[in-house]
C-alpha cells in the first residue's frame, strides 16, 4: 500500500490547482484519474482555445442553494491571480465579448502549465486508476483501485459533474459524498441547448443555422446575446446562458430586436409615407425566414400604409415578446457544466472541508456553485481549488 499526505481524485482543471497550491507547501501529493490523459475538458473548452477566466468576476454570476458561499473563494484566489500566473509562463491571450479571456494559441497552453507546475512541486498524477473502494479508518482514507492500494491523511474530490459523458464524466463524486451522509443537491444539465415541443421543432427548424442578437428572458434572468437556431430547437450563448435558470414546462420570451422600438419605428416609416410592405421593411431587421416563420404572409404583403395601428403593434409585440415553451433540454450529452452537485451549507467555504468528515474536501464542478458561460466556471476550479490547497 502506497502511503502519501493527500490524494486528489480528479486530474482536471481543479484537481491539479489544488494539487500545486498543496505541493508548495511540501505536502506529498497524489492524483489519481481513470481517465487516459489529464485535463480533457481543459483541452476541449472554448473551441481549443480555453475560456480560461473573466475580467468580470462577481458572486453575482454564479448559481447555487447558498448564493454566499461561493464569495469567500472568489475573493481570495482571483481572476487576477489566475492572470499572473499565466503571465509568468508568458501564455498569451485574449479578450472576447463580455469579458471573457481565451489562449490565443491552444488550450494545451494551459494544461502544460499546470502540469509544469505539478512537477516543480513533486506532484505524482496517475491516470488509468479507476478507484473502486474508499473507506476512513483510524483518521486516514484508504482507496483500494484498480492500479494499486493507496492511503493519505486527505482526500479531494474533484471529480467534475455529469456534463459531457464522453469525456468521461460519471456521477463518481456525488456517490462519495452520499458514502459519507453529506448531502447533494439534486443536479440537472446547465449551460445547454434547449429542445422544442414537436409541433415548434417542425416549424422553426428549417430556420437551422440562423443566429439572431437577442434578448432572452423568464421571470428570473434575462440575457442579451445570440440565439442560434438548430435542427433540435434553440442553442447560442443567450440560451446556454437562460438554459441555467430554466425550469421544465416554463416558457420563454425571446425579443428578436432588443435594441429598438419596432412600433415606433413602423409608425415613423408609414408617416413617410413610405409604399414598401411590411416584409420588405422586417428584411432590414431580421433574416426572411424567421419573418416568414413568424408572421401570416397575409400581414407580410400588405404595404405600410395600409398597416393599422392594431397590426403594427400585433407584429412588434411578435417580434419584441415571442414566448415559446421548450420540450426540454439536450441534457448532460452537450451540457457544458453540471447545476447542483455537493452541498455548501456542508462545506467551509474558508477551505472546502467537509464538516462532518474531518480531511474531506470537495472542489471544482462537484459542489453545487455553477458559473455562468464565459469563463466563470474555470475561475470557480481555479478558486475553490486554491483554498483547499491552503489546508489539505
Amino acid at each position: 500500500m502506497t502511503e502519501t499526505d493527500v490524494i486528489i481524485i480528479g486530474a482536471g482543471a481543479s484537481g491539479l490547482m489544488c494539487a500545486i497550491e498543496a505541493g508548495k507547501r511540501g505536502r506529498q501529493v497524489l492524483v489519481l484519474d481513470h481517465a487516459n490523459k489529464a485535463g480533457k475538458k481543459i483541452l476541449m473548452s472554448g473551441g481549443g482555445r480555453c475560456n480560461f477566466t473573466n475580467y468580470s468576476i462577481d458572486p453575482d454570476n454564479f448559481i447555487s442553494n447558498n448564493p454566499h458561499f461561493c464569495k469567500s473563494a472568489l475573493s481570495r484566489y482571483t481572476q487576477w491571480d489566475f492572470l499572473a500566473l499565466i503571465a509568468r509562463y508568458q501564455i498569451p491571450y485574449h479578450e472576447r465579448e463580455h469579458g471573457q479571456l481565451f489562449c490565443n494559441d491552444s488550450a494545451k497552453d494551459i494544461l502544460t502549465m499546470l502540469l509544469k507546475e505539478c512537477v516543480d512541486v513533486g506532484v505524482v498524477v496517475q491516470l488509468n486508476t479507476p478507484i473502486e473502494r474508499i473507506e476512513q479508518l483510524n483518521n486516514r482514507f484508504h482507496l483500494k483501485t484498480g492500479n494499486g492500494a493507496f492511503t493519505s491523511q486527505s482526500l479531494v474530490v474533484a471529480t467534475g459533474g455529469l456534463s459531457i459523458p464522453k469525456m468521461g464524466a460519471t456521477p463518481f463524486g456525488y456517490k462519495i459524498a452520499q458514502q459519507f451522509g453529506i448531502n447533494v443537491i439534486p443536479t440537472r444539465a446547465g449551460l445547454v441547448p434547449l429542445t422544442l415541443q414537436p409541433e415548434d421543432k417542425e416549424q422553426f427548424s428549417p430556420l437551422s443555422g440562423i443566429a439572431v442578437p437577442c434578448n432572452i428572458s423568464n421571470q428570473r434572468q434575462s440575457f442579451t446575446e445570440n440565439v442560434l437556431f438548430t435542427h433540435r430547437g434553440l442553442s447560442g450563448p443567450a440560451v446556454l446562458q437562460i438554459s441555467s435558470y430554466w425550469l421544465a414546462g416554463e416558457s420563454v420570451a425571446i425579443n428578436l430586436l432588443p435594441r429598438i422600438n419596432l412600433e415606433t419605428e413602423l409608425k415613423a416609416k408609414r408617416q413617410q409615407k413610405l409604399k414598401n410592405t411590411l416584409k420588405t421593411i422586417l428584411d432590414a431587421y431580421l433574416p426572411k425566414r424567421l419573418i416568414s416563420c413568424l408572421l401570416p404572409e397575409e400581414l407580410l404583403t400588405i404595404s405600410l400604409p395600409d398597416l393599422s395601428d392594431r397590426q403594427i403593434h400585433q407584429v412588434a409585440n411578435q417580434l419584441h415578446n415571442w414566448e415559446i415553451k421548450p420540450n426540454g433540454t439536450e441534457g448532460y450529452r452537450t451540457a457544458e457544466v453540471t447545476i447542483g452537485g455537493v452541498d455548501c451549507d456542508a462545506l467551509s467555504s474558508k477551505t472546502m472541508a467537509s464538516k462532518q468528515v474531518p480531511g474531506l474536501y470537495f472542489i471544482g464542478e462537484v459542489v453545487d456553485v455553477t458559473g455562468w458561460l464565459g469563463g466563470y466556471n474555470f475561475q470557480w476550479a481555479w478558486s475553490s481549488a486554491w483554498c483547499a490547497g491552503q489546508y489539505v
